[in-house]
């Protein structure tokens, strides 16, 4: 009955040793998916901030051509020119020097 025991004890021992390998790759691919959805999700936010200070630059150039001047401020191009994004989000910080002189135009994602 000893010997039986001793039997068991070994498989049981060879058992968890089987399970140890599976479990450590198992979480590396957890660790390695989390990584890359953040990554993705980084990636996404740049994009998301770009594009809408593109849009708010070719909102700037449309009106000058309409208009003859760019705009004095962000709210102008919102009211008649369609920009429109999420205040909360994104500051969008517009300058104006002169009327015929391209407003220095800086988008920041406030939630980085």
């Amino acid at each position: 009955m000893n010997s039986r025991m001793r039997t068991f004890d070994k498989n049981g021992d060879s058992f968890w040793k089987s399970l140890i390998l599976p479990v450590l790759i198992f979480l590396c691919l957890l660790l390695f998916l989390y990584a890359g959805i953040g990554n993705a999700s980084a990636a996404s936010d740049e994009e998301s901030r770009l594009i809408l200070q593109n849009a708010v630059l070719r909102a700037t150039v449309q009106c000058y051509a309409i208009e003859g001047m760019y705009p004095p401020n962000i709210n102008y191009l919102e009211d008649n020119y369609g920009v429109i994004y999420d205040h909360e989000r994104f500051i969008v910080h517009y300058e104006v020097f002169a009327g015929n002189i391209l407003p220095d135009i800086t988008v920041i994602d406030s939630s980085m």
